[in-house]
């Protein structure tokens, strides 16, 4: 079976000043179809700009990064552009939903941009809104629904284009607890339906709802393994408990 992901001695280097910040230092993983990764660090450990290679938001500096068989490290913004488009379906911390858009036009978004025709985009729309549970409120503006329900919008959006990883990145940071486990729960419904799912997090107890860990310290993984396993979630003593997205270091942010 051929890998859906696989870094192969992915370095990703940023000049700050003088100083020389190895962001990814050699890292090599693959993730196969069907698979719940859960990408794990503390801020400045490198998950984020791992996250943002696995969704062609950014290129390593060396190294090669194939996707779903394609070597992508090398493509130009518009090529990643239009991988992004059929193959990644993102889920953010803040939902990024449109407030003057309903709910269904908010899922039909990415199928407009990937110039498909109403028809099909209001049916992919309502067939993924069934999917989160949500076909009932698909006429509500965003402001007219809790926390988890925008979030599930937000999966609903990333279903709809039948992409071959879901990529969530930091998926119940703005939730509140009782929500986050129901929308990881819906995760890992995703999951055993078939869906290929990578999430991205600092929080052990979100990491352990996937089925695999993967750790990441300094730029390099130290744990690759089931998520059950007691060493997964084993914290390094120099890390320090992680914030979230606030405080991240220029190396961790998206780069524009």
């Amino acid at each position: 079976m051929e890998h859906l992901i696989e870094f192969r001695d992915i370095y990703k280097i940023y000049q700050m000043g003088d100083e020389t910040v190895h962001a990814l230092d050699g890292v090599s993983m693959t993730i196969d179809p069907g698979e719940f990764v859960a990408i794990v660090g503390q801020s400045g450990s490198g998950k984020s700009t791992a996250m943002n290679i696995i969704g062609c938001l950014d290129v390593p500096t060396s190294g090669t990064y194939h996707l779903g068989g394609v070597d992508v490290s090398t493509m130009e913004d518009d090529q990643q552009a239009e991988v992004r488009n059929k193959m990644l379906g993102f889920i953010f911390q803040q939902y990024n939903l449109i407030p003057k858009l309903n709910v269904q036009e908010n899922v039909e978004l990415p199928l407009l941009y990937a110039g498909i025709s109403p028809e099909e985009r209001r049916r992919r729309a309502l067939q993924a809104l069934e999917r989160v549970g949500l076909a009932d409120k698909r006429r509500n503006l965003p402001s007219q629904l809790s926390g988890g329900q925008q979030q599930r919008v937000s999966i609903a959006r990333a279903l709809a284009g039948n992409p071959s990883v879901i990529l969530a990145d930091e998926p119940t940071g703005a939730l509140d607890s009782r929500t986050g486990r129901e929308v990881l729960s819906f995760l890992q419904k995703l999951n055993r339906e078939g869906d290929t799912v990578v999430l991205i997090t600092h929080d052990n107890s979100i990491a352990v709802k996937a089925k695999r860990i993967v750790r990441l310290q300094d730029g390099r993984i130290i744990y690759d393994g089931d998520s059950q396993d007691p060493q997964a979630v084993v914290q390094p003593k120099e890390e320090e408990p992680g914030e979230g997205f606030g405080d991240l270091p220029p190396e961790e942010v998206t780069q524009p």
